[in-house]
């Protein structure tokens, strides 16, 4: 058995996040599983570094698979297979990256951190063209305070009010190394993008939305910055901010 490892692209707006599931077949994980199990002419799975919510992007998603070659199914070469999957899937998943790794090398446990990116449109005028990217929030934001309130997060803490995860007896201690909140420049008056950007070791379910949902009120002045520390002291969901849309968010980096 060879043990691949690919990197890959994809716009989640159509998708059903990356998680295979019975009901559709419509997910990344089943959209590659049924090209790769089609080549090998038997059932390959992949394993990704995590799943991505529905309507969530990546553009630097990393996964591994395994086939068993044998003289019945010859070996490929790494750029066979990527020419393979590039020619048939849809345009909006690509590989653009695959080689062969170690035999114990595994795509989520061998994970030491991850980096999201969230945009916000912070005006009243449609943006025709990042209009899937992007999550519009008209009123006028205050990053000075949703970077105050952003400092408050950083570091080892149990962020079970940040999670839409029922109870489970899986840790809900993360260690977040830094959050970015800034207004990114752009020759368009009109045009102000304000970019979260997460690095940590690891996130939970709903972690990063909930977490920019959070500090968006923040930014309203629905909240102050130090409400931060009784949210994360308290663990209650029902104490942290609104879901952001799923749109908005990135995977932009996966570390080994």
């Amino acid at each position: 058995m060879t043990n691949y490892r690919i990197v890959l692209q994809y716009e989640g707006t159509r998708y059903q996040g990356w998680q295979r599931q019975e009901s559709t077949e419509n997910t990344i994980q089943g959209r590659l599983e049924a090209l790769l199990s089609k080549m090998a002419g038997k059932r390959v799975e992949v394993t990704g570094s995590g799943r991505t919510d529905a309507g969530v992007h990546a553009v630097c998603q990393v996964a591994n698979f395994r086939l068993d070659e044998t003289e019945t199914t010859p070996e490929r070469t790494p750029e066979q297979i990527m020419d393979y999957m590039n020619r048939y899937l849809p345009e909006d998943i690509a590989v653009i990256e695959i080689r062969k790794a170690g035999e114990r090398f595994h795509s989520r446990l061998n994970v030491k951190g991850k980096t999201y990116c969230y945009r916000v449109l912070n005006t009243k005028i449609p943006h025709v063209f990042d209009r899937r990217y992007v999550h519009v929030v008209e009123e006028l934001l205050d990053v000075e305070a949703m970077q105050r309130a952003a400092s408050y997060l950083e570091g080892t803490h149990d962020f079970k009010a940040f999670t839409s995860t029922k109870k489970g007896k899986k840790s809900t201690v993360r260690t977040i190394d830094s959050i970015t909140v800034e207004r990114v420049m752009s020759p368009f008056v009109y045009d102000r993008e304000i970019r979260f950007t997460y690095r940590g070791n690891g996130f939970l379910y709903h972690m990063v939305r909930i977490m920019t949902g959070t500090l968006i009120e923040v930014g309203l002045h629905r909240r102050k910055p130090e409400d931060m520390a009784d949210i994360l002291a308290s663990g209650l969901r029902e104490n942290a901010g609104e879901l952001a849309p799923a749109r908005g968010l990135t995977l932009m980096e996966v570390r080994y």
